[in-house]
């Protein structure tokens, strides 16, 4: 680790209620319980659990963000969207943008670095997502993708101090196949050299298991949790096993 803090940020998706948020209980009371350790927990839910989330986490040191947002900060005629602004609005502090999902469904560099401007304008953290395909990785092109992808995704972008990095090979989401150690390393290397002074994540098949092989990968500060997250025992599990 390089930076203060462990992050562990969950990615909820397409999942949860009202009556989901009970079971954050758990980890609010593991969280109490481990002050020691210097980690920092934000959940990213949707957007229909945003307001609750926040007034539930009110007295915590956990933080809340947003899936991912519009580009344009003002109201206007985008059925169905909601934007940075309204999102801090309900509570938000970070929002993730770039995921590899969203980007299967059209969004390109252009639109993506328009969303950063946009959040961080309004003042929200950017969890900003890069990676390859299986296709890129197998000809050998992953370090020239995740090099376009920041210096397009952040183009004209001065402040960067807002800022995360989240490397997120889009072979290994939801494949339960990670990065060997070694490849992992460089690649974590290569992102922080082109980008300096940030926290840069991993995420792809992050869960009890593997996170016992990825904490051994020095550079990585921090994960970003997709399914694993939803189940309060895993996500516990996965900080124990960092710091183990």
């Amino acid at each position: 680790m390089t930076n203060k803090y462990m992050y562990f940020i969950a990615n909820w998706k397409m999942f949860g209620d009202l009556k989901t948020l009970n079971s954050l209980d758990k980890v609010i009371k593991f969280l109490k319980a481990n002050k020691k350790n210097k980690f920092k927990l934000i959940y990213c839910p949707p957007n229909t659990l945003i307001r609750p989330l926040s007034k539930r986490l009110k007295n915590t040191n956990i933080e809340v963000g947003a899936q991912n947002s519009h580009e344009n900060e003002n109201s206007g005629p985008y059925t169905g969207h909601v934007n940075s602004k309204m999102l801090k609005n309900v509570g938000a502090k970070y929002v993730i943008l770039g995921h590899s999902e969203n980007r299967q469904e059209g969004e390109n560099d252009k639109l993506i670095n328009l969303k950063i401007k946009s959040a961080i304008k309004v003042g929200l953290k950017v969890i900003f997502c890069i990676g390859e395909t299986l296709k890129e990785k197998r000809n050998k092109k992953t370090n020239q993708v995740l090099a376009r992808q920041i210096s397009n995704g952040l183009k004209l972008i001065n402040n960067k101090s807002n800022i995360i990095i989240a490397y997120e090979p889009v072979w290994s989401i939801g494949t339960s196949l990670i990065p060997k150690p070694g490849e992992l390393f460089e690649i974590m290397n290569f992102i922080k050299k082109r980008f300096k002074n940030t926290t840069v994540l991993y995420g792809g098949s992050v869960n009890p298991q593997s996170v016992s092989e990825l904490k051994s990968i020095k550079n990585i500060d921090g994960y970003l949790i997709g399914g694993a997250s939803q189940d309060p025992k895993k996500f516990i599990d996965i900080i124990k096993k960092s710091y183990s």
